[in-house]
């Protein structure tokens, strides 16, 4: 946990980075659709978002180790984000933002995209099952999956 720490608004420009490749990769495939990837999902644009909604800001928590490789955003108990630069990927960052949320925020739950079985995979492997909930992503055909912490007694 040493590396994580609260987002500042110093991030924000990295945040977006971090999302719009997140994007690009495991996202277009999926929605295909290009104008959104390309057009409306813009770094400046999510950077002015972080900076307009303080909220979001200070629910948010980055992994620097001198580079801010990943993120994780929070809501209550609920992981509304977790993503980890691609270039920085398979290298525990995403376990260590999860783990993080799990111990300080008691993180025990969140949706991701059915077809995101890497996303899936990867929140199993670190103590999470899918549940029988599910609804639309909204404005689109494909479905959410809800995936809640596994207790341990």
């Amino acid at each position: 946990m040493k590396y994580i720490r609260q987002a500042t608004e110093q991030d924000v420009s990295r945040i977006g980075e971090i999302l719009v490749f997140n994007n690009r990769i495991n996202f277009l495939p999926i929605f295909q659709d290009e104008q959104y990837s390309f057009g409306e999902m813009q770094v400046l644009n999510i950077a002015g978002q972080f900076l307009e909604e303080p909220e979001k800001l200070r629910n948010t928590y980055v992994y620097d180790d001198g580079i801010v490789r990943g993120l994780i955003c929070l809501d209550g108990q609920e992981v509304v984000k977790l993503y980890v630069d691609p270039f920085f990927q398979s290298r525990g960052i995403g376990q260590a933002l999860l783990q993080y949320a799990v111990e300080q925020h008691d993180a025990d739950y969140l949706w991701t995209l059915e077809k995101n079985v890497r996303g899936i995979a990867f929140y199993k492997r670190n103590g999470f099952y899918l549940t029988e909930e599910k609804t639309f992503e909204e404005g689109t055909t494909e479905y959410l999956v809800k995936l809640r912490r596994t207790v341990h007694n």
